[in-house]
């Protein structure tokens, strides 16, 4: 997985070409991600944080936050004491800015910072959350350590991520759309050539389902469980420290 990087030709790491494709894409990225998901993402990102209100979080950190959308969704589903969204791209941290000052929202804090050595101490969130983002760490074992390591015993992360669906006739449409649709309309509309076509290509290198919650439980995650969602065509996968 750590080796489908954005741009073949270059010498870049992944984090570095990952942080740049955002920053490229930043402008029309919530669009393109309302548009292209025909708006389903919105109702992804409601069960994600419904999955959290049993444990009723005082403290959350949403990694790979981008512009915030997850993090305004815990707020408003969760009421908790704060939010850190934490994002290796400016770019997505200044659209997640914007968003909150124009909500008159002032219980998130946006962060540029790296995933993989998160800048906050041991035990430090009741709850963190991913949303599309952990099928971009350059390390997945060490960014899933990192989330293990900031995390209070007993707290809980909700990581929601695109999987493959396996079943006729979703797979063969899902598949279709994903190579020849998504591709061209998402450089069209974000004018970054690689970007629309690095997201399939990452989704087929992830190690979804079974796969990744084994990697949870290596990384030290009890109750590890992975729900599909859409037809397989997304995962929410949640787990205890």
């Amino acid at each position: 997985m750590t080796h489908v990087k954005p741009r073949k030709d270059s010498d870049l790491s992944k984090k570095a070409q990952v942080e740049e494709m955002f920053d490229n894409i930043a402008h029309r990225y919530d669009f393109l991600n309302h548009f292209l998901s025909v708006g389903i993402d919105n109702w992804w990102r409601k069960v994600t944080i419904n999955s959290l209100k049993e444990s009723a979080p005082k403290r959350i950190l949403d990694v790979a936050t981008g512009t915030g959308d997850l993090a305004f969704e815990a707020l408003k589903r969760l009421n908790p004491e704060s939010i850190v969204g934490l994002d290796l791209s400016e770019g997505m941290l200044s659209k997640a800015r914007v968003k909150a000052k124009e909500r008159g929202i002032g219980k998130i804090e946006f962060v540029k910072g790296d995933s993989e050595r998160i800048i906050f101490d041991d035990q430090e969130f009741d709850a963190v959350t991913v949303a599309f983002g952990v099928r971009n760490f350059e390390n997945l074992q060490q960014g899933l350590a990192e989330i293990y390591r900031v995390m209070k015993p007993g707290a809980r992360v909700a990581i929601l991520e695109f999987s493959k669906p396996q079943k006729f006739p979703i797979k063969q449409l899902y598949n279709f759309y994903f190579k020849y649709i998504l591709p061209v309309f998402g450089r069209l509309v974000s004018k970054d050539a690689t970007a629309y076509q690095y997201l399939p290509e990452s989704v087929q290198a992830f190690p979804e389902g079974d796969a990744f919650v084994n990697i949870l439980t290596k990384t030290g995650f009890t109750s590890c469980k992975n729900r599909p969602l859409t037809f397989g065509i997304c995962s929410l996968y949640t787990a205890v420290k």
